[in-house]
């Protein structure tokens, strides 16, 4: 059991945490050549950006409903409690009422 009270995975998956490092270097990469390529390529690399913001709030939502408290996320960030609850706690909300109405939503024929 790790500090923040989940189970660890299977000795044989690959880490969450070797993902984000491959990712990095693939981001590094991908700066040094949009920056030798057309400026048009930024646009790209913002698009990017907003998936991965998207892709943060998904964890940080995870978290929380896995039973992450405020505290622990936020020294996970390096942060405050407070802080953390000010920057994620509404688009956690926002999140979460638009899954549920996703899934409300009735089956199309």
């Amino acid at each position: 059991m790790r500090k923040n009270g989940r189970a660890r995975r299977d000795p044989g998956t690959i880490e969450p945490g070797e993902y984000i490092k491959a990712m990095a270097r693939l981001l590094r990469a991908t700066g040094r050549r949009v920056g030798e390529a057309d400026p048009e390529d930024l646009k790209d690399l913002i698009d990017l950006q907003k998936r991965l913001d998207q892709t943060i709030l998904e964890a940080v939502a995870g978290l929380r409903a896995s039973g992450c408290t405020w505290e622990i996320i936020g020294q996970a960030l390096g942060t405050t409690r407070q802080a953390a609850i000010m920057r994620w706690s509404a688009k956690v909300y926002e999140l979460n009422e638009a899954r549920e109405a996703e899934q409300s939503e009735p089956a199309e024929s």
